[in-house]
């Protein structure tokens, strides 16, 4: 697993704690351990998709270089990887209160299992989205140890992460549109085309910008944290203007950065607003 898959979705898990410190006060070992957290289960998660994708990975010239299908990495070397990895996730919850601990498993459960979901819905996307959008509501429980004041606002930002993450990888699964189709795997892109796909990831990031700007506001956060908001809505209106149907030129490795770019965004204005808040 690279270092920037983790670093994609890292910030709102540490966005969830940040706006955790506003009700229960923080240490540097929390900060940690819910860094180490997250990352072990993105390790996993990663590591056990190569694993059950590898087939279709080897047959996938977009993919065919990969350490599985290559050779490069044994399978069990790679589970064996995921099995330390989840290990490491679940101390690191125990690390932090019981209650992460007693959901650890749950959190497993679902990450690996969105290995299998293009086997049988044609909406994976949302399935990755809840994935990483549980970062957040992670973050925020590694703090404080309960669920939000008021309640609604982990919902609001799982719903923002949840639709970013989802429609990213709606962009993501075009250029696998006919390889998909061939082998019987489910997408949005596979059952709506290329032209309602990118309608549909419109539509998902439409959601994502007002839920971001609700959860800043019922988390008490200013100005600074809006304006972090506000540069993320134009990193997302950039990509939609790249991806046209039938014109994926433009959908390259930039294109993918540029949602790390969006997501570091985000935290880093929030840091400043908490800082001078």
């Amino acid at each position: 697993m690279k270092l920037p898959h983790t670093l994609f979705a890292l910030p709102f898990a540490m966005l969830g704690v940040l706006a955790a410190s506003r009700v229960t006060p923080i240490t540097v070992g929390t900060v940690g351990w819910v860094a180490l957290a997250f990352s072990a289960a993105r390790f996993a998660a990663m590591g056990f998709n190569r694993i059950v994708d590898r087939h279709y990975d080897a047959a996938n010239p977009r993919t065919a270089a990969r350490e599985l299908p290559a050779g490069v990495i044994s399978v069990a070397r790679a589970k064996l990887a995921v099995g330390v990895a989840a290990t490491v996730f679940v101390i690191a919850s125990w690390q932090l209160n019981p209650l992460c601990l007693m959901l650890s498993p749950v959190a497993l459960l679902w990450v690996l299992g969105y290995s299998y979901a293009k086997r049988f819905t044609s909406w994976p996307h949302l399935w990755l989205g809840m994935s990483l959008a549980i970062a957040p509501v992670g973050g925020w429980l590694a703090v404080t140890g309960a669920w939000s004041e008021p309640w609604w606002l982990l919902l609001v930002i799982t719903a923002g992460v949840m639709t970013w993450v989802a429609g990213f990888d709606v962009f993501y699964a075009l250029p696998d549109e006919g390889f998909d189709r061939d082998q019987g795997l489910c997408s949005a892109v596979v059952r709506l085309g290329q032209t309602r796909a990118i309608l549909f990831a419109k539509l998902l990031h439409g959601i994502t910008i007002p839920a971001l700007a609700l959860f800043g506001w019922g988390a008490g956060f200013g100005t600074w944290y809006f304006i972090g908001v506000a540069l993320a809505a134009g990193i997302l209106a950039w990509e939609h203007q790249l991806v046209k149907p039938g014109d994926l030129s433009r959908l390259d490795a930039a294109f993918f950065t540029m949602n790390g770019v969006m997501s570091v965004t985000v935290l880093a204005f929030a840091v400043i607003d908490r800082l001078v808040g």
